[in-house]
This record gives C-alpha cells, structure tokens and sequence, in this order.
C-alpha cells in the first residue's frame, strides 16, 4: 500500500481528466507543473523534476487524444503519445526507485466491433490515436510497478454535441468516476493492464441523462462526416476492475 503522503507527478493537467483530478482535490501532495516546466518531449525536464523533487508516484494523462486532430498530424501524435511516454519511461528507469506508473490508455486499442473485450483479448487499432496509444502500452510495460488504465470517459459539463449515436456502445464512464477509480488503483498493489469503466451503453443514453435536448443519430452518419474509424462496440469486460474494487 502507498503512502498517500508521497509526492505525486501529475503530467496533462490541463486535460479534461488531468484538470478533474486537480478539482477533485482527492490526491494529496499533488504536483502538476504546466508544459514550460515540465514538457514530457523534452527528457531534461523530466531529469530535472525526478531529481529535484522526491516524486513516488506519477500519473501521465499527457497525450493528444482527439483523433481528427491525430489523423491530421500523425507525426505529432506520435511525438507526443510515443516518443514522450518513451522519455518518461527511460527517466524513471534511470531512478531504480520502483516509482509507481499510472497510465491512461484507452479502449481504442482493441478491435471495437463486438463489445465485451478483456485484458487479454486481441489489439486492433484503427487510426493513428489507436496506434500511439497501444505503442506506448508497450513501452510503459518496461516499468516494474505500473497501471495501464484502458479506458473511455466523458465529463458531464462539457457536452458539445448536438447529436449523439444511439448504435454506438461503449463502457464509457463519467470523468468524476474515473477519477475515483484511479485513486483506487494507485493504493492498491496491483500491476499490470486492466479495462476501467461502467456498464455498457449507447453513446446517446449517456449524454442524454446529463443533456436532455440531445438528439439522436447514426454511426454511419458521424463516419460520413468526419471520415475515420469509430467504435461500434467497444465496450469492456470489467470483471478486473470489480474484482479489484470489490477487493479495495
């Protein structure tokens, strides 16, 4: 079990998750340095930080997520998803102090068609996001004492769409949710992969409980309009995740 008074490297605050954790105020001694302190495509920074503060636990929510803008610049993506997950990872490494890796993948590395995937179950990545997610898996596995939290979530305040499909399925969870879950995961012991979410349900039903004046659509119809991949089914097997709640 952590000491939660151990010092705690948030990296991607300014994200919708990162910023929620920050808000939530559940995690104490909470470090998170914006992009001019600490720039994840710059490994000196990371040196810099690792070695000036007595950090024991880092949670990296760092990463370009939208996947129009990954299909548009790939080699962007790729230098933040990849090459920073892979600074990050060679700077802790360097510390050979067994620090505590928690990192936010996604539910996009598995096939997305059928539903139900576990940890176990086969990878298949459809756009650039996809890929730099599930790479970056493989480079935080050369840690010793690591989550990857696989998952999809959605912040009930910040609802844009106007349209949501209702055939499209996911184990998508409210951020405030996932928040908790990490929590609960970093003072736990447990390492490894492990798919974080709630029931499987439409992508409408969800938005709709916290916006009502959302509509319906099709998958087909976002797929004409933005022109990439997406999920049709992706929700989760989640017997992991409640074993290791049930268990926390």
């Amino acid at each position: 079990m952590k000491n939660k008074k151990d010092k705690i490297l948030l990296l991607g605050g300014s994200g919708n998750l990162g910023s929620s954790i920050i808000k939530s105020k559940i995690f104490k001694n909470l470090y998170a340095p914006n992009k001019k302190i600490l720039n994840i495509e710059d490994s000196k920074s990371i040196a810099k930080i690792l070695n000036r503060m007595n950090i024991k636990t880092i949670i990296n929510c760092a990463a370009i997520a939208r996947i129009k803008e990954c299909e548009a610049n790939p080699s962007k993506a790729i230098k933040v998803n990849v090459d920073g997950t892979f600074n990050l990872v060679k700077e802790v490494l360097k510390k050979k102090n067994n620090l505590r890796f928690i990192h936010i993948s996604t539910d996009a590395v598995y096939k997305s068609t059928n539903g139900n995937y576990s940890e176990k179950s086969e990878l298949w990545p459809h756009n650039n996001y996809d890929w730099t997610k599930m790479t970056s898996e493989y480079l935080v596995k050369f840690l010793k004492n690591y989550v990857i939290i696989r998952t999809r979530f959605y912040n009930k305040d910040k609802i844009k769409y106007k349209k949501s499909a209702n055939d499209i399925f996911t184990s998508k969870m409210e951020v405030n949710e996932l928040v908790d879950s990490i929590k609960l995961l970093l003072y736990s012991n447990f390492i490894g992969i492990v798919n974080v979410g709630s029931k499987r349900q439409s992508d409408y039903h969800n938005y709709k409980k916290h916006k009502k004046d959302i509509m319906p659509t099709k998958r087909i119809k976002l797929i004409k309009k933005l022109k990439f991949f997406m999920a049709k089914d992706a929700s989760m097997n989640l017997n992991l995740f409640n074993k290791l709640k049930k268990n926390g």
